[in-house]
């Protein structure tokens, strides 16, 4: 086990984007995680500047966070932050390789 191994938290998370299409050809994205014993879940994307602090997640009664976020057509990778820890959404259909030498979840709208 590594030594930074010990001081993390995981936790079992299923999560999703679900695409919702709007009038004018912007798409109402709602983010989702299911980790229902986190403490806090931010978004960092291409489309924030990586800055999780622009957008949280809220709790749901069942367990389940979710955020809505409406995006232009294009191509945008994303992570969710955890308690602190950078993670992908386990149901990303694609990712990419990014320059820390992990990966990016990658999401087309």
């Amino acid at each position: 086990m590594c030594a930074t191994c010990a001081m993390m938290t995981y936790y079992n998370i299923q999560g999703g984007v679900l695409k919702m299409t709007d009038k004018n050809h912007k798409r109402r994205i709602v983010f989702q995680l299911d980790a229902p014993q986190a403490g806090a879940i931010y978004l960092a994307a291409s489309f924030n500047d990586w800055d999780p602090a622009v957008r949280s997640l809220k709790r749901q009664k069942n367990g389940q966070w979710k955020t809505t976020v409406t995006l232009e057509p294009g191509t945008y990778e994303y992570r969710f932050v955890v308690d602190g820890n950078w993670q992908n959404d386990p149901q990303c259909a694609g990712r990419r390789v990014n320059d820390f030498g992990s990966e990016n979840c990658v999401l087309t709208v």
